[in-house]
């Protein structure tokens, strides 16, 4: 009698659920498409991890391949660069992110300051415009401008009777190159959710500060970043989701033999395992390793952001 209940009730709740699908059918196929791409693209690879555990040959496959277990990590761990490759990785990455936000924070609450909207419009379009440089385009535009003989920086430098310096070649310098030409490329952008943010906050707020008599600076400090608290803390959790894996791209082609000291990050490192010396295990470890890395950070993050305010988390 059980089973017969549980079977009924199962084929009410299907039949329910066909129904409604034959009824919002638009709904649940705009559904299904970014659904289909994340089972495609992002969780059918997954089974790609057991190359971290295997010496993959391509001539056995995945399963064919000889199982070698934790050796793969044993490998990255025990390699004299390791600890500098996660350490350039992890300070590149903070280093960006804690100069980002607060920039995009203060480029919000200046443009949600401005009265002049033509002035206003005008900042946004200067502002959001280098977000759509490509990143080739954006390393060759530095590259030319810090060039040791015709760049205008060191340019200026012979002019002031200053010695002319190798930018690009220095790894003193890659970090700060790296984060604030990014800042400049996509502060402007990062700054629209906080501007949305700012946009949201109840108006009844700002007629209360201003009969309390508040000036500009104390409402920003009293109204405006505590209604935006919420939004800067969840941007950051995210963020810190992505501390492992800073971008490719750009890090490869400012890449040079003479910064490579600080410039070889886990993301080229793989790239130079796994497609040019064909490591595709080795690879796919230190990429586990990272992953693993990122999901432990934005765990703790989101764990102290509840600590300090319950509704401060992702979850």
């Amino acid at each position: 009698m059980k089973n017969e209940k549980n079977l009924m009730r199962m084929n009410r709740h299907s039949q329910t659920f066909m129904q409604k699908v034959t009824k919002h059918w638009q709904f649940y196929l705009i559904v299904a498409l970014p659904m289909l791409y994340f089972l495609m693209f992002k969780y059918v690879p997954m089974y790609g991890i057991l190359l971290s555990f295997k010496r993959y040959r391509v001539s056995q496959g995945i399963w064919g391949s000889p199982w070698v277990g934790l050796y793969q990590f044993q490998k990255f761990f025990s390699n004299p660069s390791s600890l500098r490759i996660m350490w350039n990785t992890f300070s590149l990455s903070i280093y960006a992110l804690v100069a980002s936000i607060p920039l995009a924070v203060i480029m919000a609450i200046a443009l949600n300051e401005t009265k002049s909207t033509r002035w206003k419009k005008s900042v946004q379009m200067v502002t959001y415009a280098p977000y759509f440089i490509s990143t080739v385009v954006m390393v060759a535009i530095l590259m030319q401008f810090m060039d040791p003989a015709l760049g205008i920086f060191n340019t200026i430098r012979r002019l002031v009777g200053l010695e002319t310096i190798n930018y690009m070649g220095s790894p003193e310098k890659f970090r700060h190159i790296y984060v604030w030409s990014a800042l400049w490329q996509n502060t402007g952008y990062n700054a629209i959710i906080y501007l949305a943010a700012l946009t949201g906050i109840n108006p009844e707020l700002y007629e209360a500060a201003r009969v309390d008599g508040v000036n500009k600076w104390q409402k920003i400090r009293h109204v405006d970043i505590p209604c935006i608290k919420t939004t800067i803390i969840i941007m950051f959790i995210m963020n810190m989701g992505y501390v492992m894996s800073i971008g490719f791209e750009k890090a490869f082609l400012m890449q040079n033999a003479l910064n490579l000291e600080t410039s070889e990050i886990m993301s080229t490192y793989v790239y130079k395992m796994g497609l040019i010396n064909s490591d595709f295990s080795y690879s796919t470890a230190i990429d586990l390793i990272n992953s693993i890395i990122n999901i432990c950070l934005i765990l703790l993050f989101n764990k102290l952001a509840k600590l300090k305010d319950k509704d401060g988390g992702l979850w």
